[in-house]
């Protein structure tokens, strides 16, 4: 599950990167934040059932993290592209490819 929500919220981050549609900067955002969201409620299984290890919180921080990225991305995507922009500059040349 971690790669999925890895891999998952790192293509809306570049989708949003890329200024690809809306449309399609939400399905992924839907995709990756259920893969978010399951992994959250899992951890929090955890807790219920007292297993409290380093390995919780850091699922709990990554799940937490993932799912922030895709709400950002729908909820301004105008600040993550500028962020990304700036951080990659190769990114606007990887845009005019597709």
């Amino acid at each position: 599950m971690v790669p999925a929500n890895l891999l998952l919220t790192l293509r809306t981050v570049l989708l949003v990167g890329r200024l690809r549609p809306q449309a399609q900067v939400r399905q992924a955002m839907v995709t990756a934040s259920f893969f978010a969201l399951t992994m959250l409620l899992h951890v929090f299984s955890w807790f219920i059932v007292g297993v409290v290890m380093a390995a919780t919180y850091i699922l709990l921080t990554l799940a937490c993290v993932c799912l922030g990225l895709n709400l950002w991305a729908i909820a301004h995507p105008a600040s993550m592209h500028q962020l990304l922009r700036a951080s990659i500059p190769s990114l606007d040349a990887l845009g005019q490819h597709s």
